[in-house]
């Protein structure tokens, strides 16, 4: 997994329990988990808990960012699976 600096964006991908896939940018990740865990979160992911992060990427900036999610939120399930298995 990518070392990340605090307060630098990034892309994420977290797996949640159900074996789903949500992709998402944040400045603060550990904070952002600890909301996704605890039903303060994503929607998508607040009736799939827990979730668990699977991926993280650095990103320059916020527009950066934003459009790297957009990329990753159009790949297969499969190309993210690969996405994830390479950064292991």
């Amino acid at each position: 997994m990518v070392a990340l600096k605090l307060n630098q964006w990034q892309v994420y991908i977290v797996q949640c329990a159900d074996d789903t896939l949500y992709t998402g940018v944040t400045n603060h990740l550990d904070q952002r988990l600890k909301n996704h865990n605890s039903g303060k979160g994503a929607k998508y992911t607040r009736v799939r808990l827990p979730v668990k992060l699977v991926y993280a990427e650095n990103c320059q900036n916020h527009s950066v960012a934003l459009k790297r999610e957009w990329a990753i939120k159009k790949f297969s399930r499969l190309d993210k699976l690969k996405l994830i298995a390479s950064s292991a």
